[in-house]
């Protein structure tokens, strides 16, 4: 799912726990990072399972211009596919220059501004901009061709 806003994406995960009665949220930065590493399986690779991204993620130069089907790559070590490349992913922490002045107990980061956290890089941009350490931002009420969101269980 793409051109959902930050909002649109965390109601969506309200939505889904109200439903269920599971604890579903987006996930926090640090979450998204270790996951799309590979968690305690990491092998650390530079994009999410490979350090060949054209194995694992569909970016500028292989995606024919579209977002694809996930699941057409090799999933990362966790089994996960798709964190590198395709669509970025909104986490549930607000933009704040620094990562490393994030909460060390992996929740997410507050700030004083209206945008969030991106991560994953798209099928726009080129490889660099994929790797699994990569940083973005957008405006929460952002609904971008290129911006979708990953549900987290907590």
């Amino acid at each position: 799912m793409v051109y959902v806003s930050w909002y649109g994406a965390r109601a969506y995960c309200q939505w889904l726990a109200a439903q269920t009665g599971e604890n579903y949220c987006l996930p926090s930065e640090a979450q998204w990072e270790y996951a799309a590493r590979g968690g305690q399986q990491s092998k650390g690779f530079e994009y999410a399972g490979s350090h060949n991204l054209k194995e694992v993620g569909w970016y500028k130069t292989n995606s024919h211009s579209e977002t694809k089907p996930v699941g057409l790559k090799k999933a990362n070590e966790l089994g996960l596919y798709d964190m590198s490349g395709n669509v970025r992913e909104w986490c549930a922490d607000e933009w704040n220059d620094d990562f490393q002045n994030a909460p060390k107990d992996g929740s997410p980061a507050k700030g004083d501004n209206s945008e969030f956290v991106v991560r994953g890089g798209s099928w726009i941009f080129g490889a660099n901009d994929c790797s699994v350490s990569v940083r973005d931002r957008d405006d929460s009420d952002g609904r971008d061709f290129d911006i979708g969101f990953r549900v987290s269980l907590y």
